[in-house]
Order: C-alpha cells, then sequence, then structure tokens
C-alpha cells in the first residue's frame, strides 16, 4: 500500500523502524501521475486504491500475481461507475487489471452487494468526502464483516468526514465535498494477528495476554476470544487487556460472518477439542487469497482430523494427530494459523513461510519467542 501510494505521488515516510507513519496528503485530488501499480496479492490495496484513484484526473492499471487476477472486484467497478467514475477490468471478466481512467467522482447514489467483501463498502466510504456531491450508498443483502465496515465509519469520522448509516448498515450517506482533515491518529494492535497468540495458549494449555485490544476495541476480531471461552478456555476482557488461559477444549457450533479472518485459527484450535466444531456463514471466504474453505479442509485432514466443507463454512472433527507438511497457497493466514498445530504436533512442516511478510513480517520470530520453541 505504501509502495502503491508513493507511486502515485503520495509520500509516505517511515519512522521508528516502521511504527509510525507520517502521510503527507493530496487534498482530496490525487496527484496526476499516471502509471502501472503492482500489489502482489493484496486484497486490500487492489480495492481501496481502486476507489480512491478515481478522484484523480490520469490514467492508472493495478495488477497483482495472477491468484490476484481471479478475486472478483466487478461490484465495486459497477458501484463507482453508477457515482461517475470510469472504471474497468481490463480482461472483461470482472477481475484485476483494474484499468481508471481518473476524472474525479460525480457523486449520488449507489447500491453494491454486501455478501462478496466488506472491502468494497469500506473503499467506496473513503474516497466519498472527496466526491463533487454527497454520496449515498445502499447495501443490497446481507452485509459480510460488519465490524469492519463500522471501523471504517469510526476512522473516517476521526478524519472530519460526516458519515451516517442505518443501524443494519443497508444504507450509508456520507458529506461531500468536505474531504479530510490531517491528524494523529493512534493505531491499534491488529486483532486478526492476534488471535493466533490466544489459540497458542488454547491449544497448549498456557497462559496469553495481549496488551493494546479491549472491550472498546473498534476491531470486530477481538470477539475471537469469546470463541475460545465458548470452547473451555478461561478468557478476561479488560479495557485494555485480553488474557485467555488454556482448558479443556470441546467443539463449538458457531456463526463467524463477522470475524471471518480468524476462522483459519480456530481450525487450528478445533484439531485439539473434545467433538465437532461447526463453522457458519462465512461463504465469502472462498474469494480471498484462497478458497479458504477447501483450503482449510484440505490441511486439516492432511494432520488427521476429519474435516468437511459445507456450502457455507466446515465441520471439524478431530481425529489421531500426525505429522504433514502444509501447504500455504501463498495465503499469510494458512501458514500463521496451521503452524500453531506443531505447538502439539511433532514434525509439522510450513510450506512457503515467507508468504506471511504481506502482514506479519515478525510472526516466526514472536511464536518462537513466546512458546521457546524451535
Amino acid at each position: 500500500m505504501i509502495d502503491a501510494l508513493g507511486g502515485v505521488g503520495i509520500g509516505v515516510e517511515r519512522f521508528d523502524e516502521g511504527e509510525r507513519l507520517a502521510v503527507t496528503g493530496c487534498g482530496g485530488s490525487v496527484p496526476p501521475a499516471a502509471g502501472d501499480l503492482f500489489v502482489a496479492n493484496s486484497g486490500t490495496t487492489m480495492r481501496f486504491l481502486t476507489a480512491m484513484l478515481t478522484l484523480g484526473q490520469s490514467r492508472y492499471r493495478i495488477d497483482g500475481i495472477p491468484r490476484m487476477r481471479e478475486r472478483p472486484i466487478a461490484d465495486l467497478l459497477e458501484a463507482l461507475k453508477q457515482l461517475g467514475a470510469h472504471v474497468s477490468s481490463e480482461s472483461g471478466n470482472g477481475c484485476p487489471p483494474v484499468v481508471i481512467e481518473g476524472d474525479g467522482l460525480r457523486g449520488g447514489e449507489a447500491a453494491i452487494r454486501g455478501d462478496i467483501s466488506s472491502q468494497f463498502l469500506s473503499g467506496l466510504m473513503m474516497a466519498a468526502p472527496c466526491a463533487q456531491a454527497p454520496v449515498v450508498l445502499r447495501v443490497e443483502g446481507a452485509l459480510v464483516s460488519v465490524p469492519y465496515v463500522e471501523m471504517t465509519a469510526r476512522v473516517m469520522e476521526s478524519f472530519g468526514a460526516e458519515v451516517e448509516q442505518s443501524d443494519d448498515y443497508g444504507r450509508i450517506g456520507i458529506a461531500a465535498p468536505g474531504g479530510y482533515r490531517a491528524t494523529k491518529y493512534a493505531i491499534e494492535p491488529d486483532a486478526s494477528a492476534a488471535s493466533y497468540f490466544l489459540a497458542a495458549a488454547a491449544i497448549t494449555g498456557g497462559e496469553v495476554t495481549v496488551e493494546g485490544l479491549g472491550a472498546g476495541s473498534l476491531q470486530g476480531d477481538v470477539r475471537f476470544a469469546e470463541c475460545l471461552g465458548a470452547m473451555g478456555c478461561q478468557v478476561e476482557i479488560g479495557s485494555d487487556a485480553i488474557t485467555v488461559a488454556g482448558g479443556e477444549l470441546r467443539g463449538i457450533d458457531v456463526d463467524m460472518n463477522d470475524i471471518s479472518d480468524t476462522v483459519q485459527t480456530l481450525a487450528a484450535v478445533a484439531l485439539f477439542a473434545e467433538g465437532p466444531t461447526t463453522v457458519r456463514n462465512v461463504a465469502h471466504i472462498r474469494h480471498k487469497e484462497t478458497d479458504r474453505i477447501q483450503a482449510v479442509v484440505d490441511e486439516l485432514r492432511k494432520l488427521g482430523a476429519g474435516a468437511e466443507a459445507t456450502e457455507d463454512g466446515m465441520v471439524i472433527t478431530p481425529g489421531e494427530p500426525r505429522a504433514a507438511a502444509i501447504a500455504t497457497y501463498n495465503d499469510h493466514r494458512m501458514a500463521m494459523s496451521f503452524a500453531l498445530a506443531g505447538l502439539r504436533i511433532p514434525r509439522v512442516e510450513i510450506l512457503d513461510p515467507g508468504c506471511t511478510v504481506k502482514t506479519y513480517p515478525g510472526y516466526f520470530d514472536d511464536l518462537r519467542r513466546l512458546s521457546g520453541f524451535r
């Protein structure tokens, strides 16, 4: 994301080994720096940039790795067109590469499906304050990962945007033109990344405290700790810390629609529970870095579990654990979650562990420090 922003003329400076960033804003008008942008396997970057670059006055092309060219983006493109943007799928199949003929965003009203990716909606929302007229977004059908949309609205408001939404997020109104004002913003620790260490406590019977996250956190993924509580762990969620202590694990039946980035983490815990675990209402994760439903089922079977894919999730039945080499499908969450199985099962091998660099370059160092394992 930082490299892509630099590629279109928006300066981002790194300080304190990357823990502090200084962004020089463009006042809602993207600099005229046309060109090709490569976003690798980052769906977030692809979706957010596609919306943002409609605010410019240049031609942009955004591409990624072969898997990115399989990930649908047609719904976002159609909504942007309704708001006056000139965007297209270069191959005509509704997937990247995406071509943007920047000419500003007119504003108005747009409809978008809510069942593919909440990031489509977040991208539209973040671009909307810089449109030429107010924007109304209507969400058709059930919205997946609602907490991420709520987080988007709260961050936007921190930078001066005005956002109004219905209780079910079926209608979202954004004032425009207005843009944003510069501010200093403290970013919460990543709750999705924290889930791996909370899960490590559950799997090993140990105790882990993650600081900086708690009951008031913006991120919905803090609810993952509640799932561990339902599985038999002792869980304490304070105002600024979450503690999980392992216990006798039991399988659960859980709707993970609003915390779908932690499905793979829960699957690793389910390997060691008594009885089956059923994960429901996450059909949209088939469109992530990989088909996360089928990939999880395939790799769990290698480890000795009975696992079956369902239309919108999976059923995991623990079996006799065995060593295995785990394929990661170039998916950072596959690598990080299945590594946890190695805390209980000897000789679990993670193929292509380097894919974790996408979101957590230091993951294996931190896991080693936490567990004392090699």
